[in-house]
């Protein structure tokens, strides 16, 4: 393990918070954060200058390497001096790609600042906005990096003027997503001023950049840039513009501190009592106050176990003291506490508030947790949960050619699982084969060949990927009765579409199931229009978005079957009655029961089967329909080559959503079904002769159109080796 000089000294400067920063990049796929940040590194000495931006350095995963795309978030700490001070900036690199848009959500939760990176020719576009609203969403303060300027000089040979007016629509594109996702507080506060040296411009392939008061200072234009281009004369600007100094300057100048970071990004992330001793620890990133870590990342080490990354928001964590999980209710020992140089780990004895640290030795921990000493275990709220902006849509089956393999296959998707909590991994009870769904049919491939890599390279067959279907009802109606096999318990349910407001409530993470039952009920009666004793009267609320609801007055045995009930309700939503696949959008009310007085006679094996036949009753007879995902293709493409796209997209049952024109570049909006996107990229390219620029990332849940539900239907149950016809309501209805 290399030993970087700076390490020591990093070390002992992340105790001053006043001089550290957190921050991570973002940007659409392919616009360069990993080449801006191989520049940064080399700025600090960690890689030679003459292999920046090619070595990709934090893409430190084989498999970045080869595809030259980020797919997981990777730290280092670097050593920078502005004005005589030297301040350590905590960077995150993190993925562009759509379909690992959980990595950049995870690892907002530990940054105060962004550096979003934008290609100066393709300007602003999809995932720019996903990953920029997704820092509104965590109060990420956002600075402005304009990429490839160069392209605009030697490509398209623009004009001073042009090069200008492009940046200046960048800029305002940009400030336009600020007004529209920041906080109210932050709408004006937080939009990017070039003046003022809170944009950055530059080539980080060329290895230079600087800001306005930068090239001001040396008394220099922009058009000396291009003079300088048009002489071949990159070195001189590699030598007058430092890239790495340009961005971190701006960063130092511009991000703020852990103090004043957290007192505002606390009472967003984390809905506990402010005013105790816990908030006010956090609020005022206290290294001697009470321990509170929030966990971004677990990975896998294949000789050291799980390392588990996050946030010290609060006190200081040590080697070998003892640590409470709270979502996971375990506690654990930490045996190494370091901090990620890379691809490496330096260690350090202890790590103090306002600084990102690994920690060994602790198991059953998972991203989104919230660390704490076990004294502190009933006083600690967790945070928030992370919201992810997508849902897995597309899944594949796989299974080792051999049956010797399966250990290993299963060790390895158990680790998959733990370390991208977006990939989802279970088993198909009726054929045994193994399901993963992922967020497209990218984060798919990329998970087999991690799967490949860490079993060793054990042969597996796959089907090709299907694309992941929702359940769900347009009707309300009940009660409907279920009865337990013995005929001694009976339970009568109401089944109904959970409104919008409610659905939004839950997708954005404003109510949760491990809410206060009051501040949770108060939320829906003023925001989605709920009864009082209905909103309190939640027991659960899914993953699928469903909601359980305890709607009986003051029967027997209601708080004693409850666990048993709520576990069965997840069953039954996870895989729905049409097609075995998940309800979504349900709102189940139980209405009344009958509970035998013996345990013996009202056990899981008498409850389970009578709760699913009252809400599969319920929800066949309530008009069901299936739901498709709906993916939005965000295109700049010459105005010559629209016609071609536009018969892209009406032949694949899309629709174009918007159409704007900016110079010869149309710029058009479209939705279409996942299901049909399989081969859209290649066509694209051939459409356009590889002129234009496209993002894709899901949009919402659909109405599989009525032509197509029954047809679709008995696929996905033929291809799960299930009857091709559903099931009637009747065959729920008990004797």
């Amino acid at each position: 393990m290399p030993k970087y000089k700076q390490t020591e000294e990093i070390i002992k400067l992340m105790s001053n918070k006043l001089n550290v920063r957190n921050i991570g990049t973002l940007a659409h796929v392919d616009h360069g954060k990993t080449t801006l940040s191989d520049s940064l590194l080399a700025g600090a000495g960690l890689i030679s200058q003459k292999i920046a931006a090619q070595a990709l350095a934090l893409d430190y995963v084989e498999i970045e390497q080869l595809r030259q795309m980020t797919v997981k978030a990777a730290n280092v700490s670097l050593l920078h001096e502005r004005n005589g001070q030297s301040y350590v900036i905590n960077l995150v690199d993190t993925p562009g790609h759509v379909d690992f848009t959980g990595h950049v959500t995870r690892s907002l939760r530990v940054m105060d600042g962004g550096v979003c990176v934008v290609d100066s020719v393709e300007g602003i576009m999809t995932q720019t906005e996903t990953v920029l609203r997704q820092g509104m969403d965590e109060k990420v303060r956002p600075l402005l990096y304009i990429n490839k300027i160069d392209r605009l000089i030697k490509e398209l040979r623009l004009s001073p003027q042009e090069v200008q007016d492009r940046l200046l629509k960048i800029i305002r594109d940009f400030n336009g997503l600020i007004e529209s996702y920041a906080d109210p507080e932050f709408k004006e506060k937080w939009k990017v001023n070039p003046n003022k040296g809170q944009v950055a411009f530059g080539s980080a392939l060329h290895k230079w950049g600087f800001t306005l008061p930068i090239i001001a200072a040396k008394g220099m234009k922009f058009s000396d840039i291009i003079d300088a281009y048009n002489k071949g004369d990159i070195e001189s600007l590699q030598k007058e513009f430092q890239l790495d100094v340009a961005i971190l300057d701006m960063v130092v100048d511009h991000i703020p501190n852990p103090v004043d970071a957290q007192k505002y990004r606390i009472p967003k992330i984390w809905k506990g009592d402010i005013n105790s001793t816990l908030g006010q620890a956090m609020i005022n990133c206290d290294e001697n106050g009470p321990l509170v870590i929030c966990v971004n990342k677990v990975i896998v080490d294949p000789h050291a176990g799980p390392v588990t990354t996050g946030r010290v928001f609060s006190g200081t964590v040590h080697e070998g003291e003892n640590i409470y999980g709270l979502m996971a209710k375990t506690e654990g020992r930490i045996q190494q506490v370091s901090l990620y140089m890379g691809p490496y780990r330096e260690i350090t004895p202890s790590m103090s508030a306002g600084n990102i640290v690994a920690l060994l030795g602790l198991e059953n921990i998972r991203a989104g947790e919230t660390l704490v000493r076990p004294p502190d275990r009933a006083s600690m709220s967790p945070f928030e949960k992370m919201k992810y902006i997508s849902d897995p849509v597309v899944t594949m089956a796989i299974e080792p050619k051999f049956s010797r393999d399966l250990p290993r296959l299963i060790d390895a998707l158990h680790k998959m699982a733990i370390e991208d909590p977006t990939l989802s991994v279970k088993i198909n009870q009726e054929t045994g084969e193994y399901l993963i769904a992922g967020m497209g049919s990218l984060h798919l491939e990329i998970a087999l060949w991690d799967l490949q890599q860490r079993t060793g390279g054990i042969e597996i067959t796959t089907t090709p990927p299907i694309v992941v279907y929702r359940e769900s009802l347009t009707k309300a109606l009940g009660p409907f009765e279920g009865k337990s096999p013995n005929k001694h318990n009976r339970l009568y349910v109401t089944v109904e579409p959970l409104n919008e407001q409610t659905i939004q409530l839950i997708q954005q993470g404003t109510i949760h199931e491990d809410m206060d039952t009051k501040e949770r009920a108060k939320i829906l009666r003023e925001q989605a229009g709920w009864e009082t004793d209905a909103a309190r009267g939640i027991w659960a609320i899914d993953s699928y978005i469903n909601v359980l609801v305890d709607a009986t007055k003051g029967l027997q045995y209601m708080r004693e079957i409850k666990d048993t009930l709520v576990q069965a309700f997840r069953l039954d939503v996870g895989e729905g009655p049409l097609a075995r696949e998940p309800i979504r959008g349900m709102l189940v009310k139980i209405t009344d029961a009958t509970v035998h007085e013996d345990p013996a006679h009202r056990g899981p094996a008498q409850l389970m089967p009578a709760i699913r036949d009252a809400i599969f009753q319920g929800f066949l007879t309530a008009s069901p329909i299936l739901l498709e995902p709906i993916m939005k293709l965000d295109m700049k493409v010459p105005q010559d080559f629209l016609g071609g796209v536009t018969r892209i997209v009406a032949g694949k049952r899309g629709r174009v959503v918007s159409m704007d024109q900016v110079e010869q570049t149309m710029h058009l909006m479209a939705e279409i079904p996942v299901s049909e996107t399989f081969d859209m990229s290649d066509q694209l390219r051939s459409a356009t002769a590889g002129k234009a620029f496209w993002g894709t990332e899901f949009a919402r849940w659909s109405s599989v159109p009525s032509s197509l539900f029954a047809e679709t239907i008995r696929k996905i149950r033929e291809r799960k080796g299930l009857s091709p016809e559903p099931p009637k309501p009747e065959e729920f209805m008990s004797m």
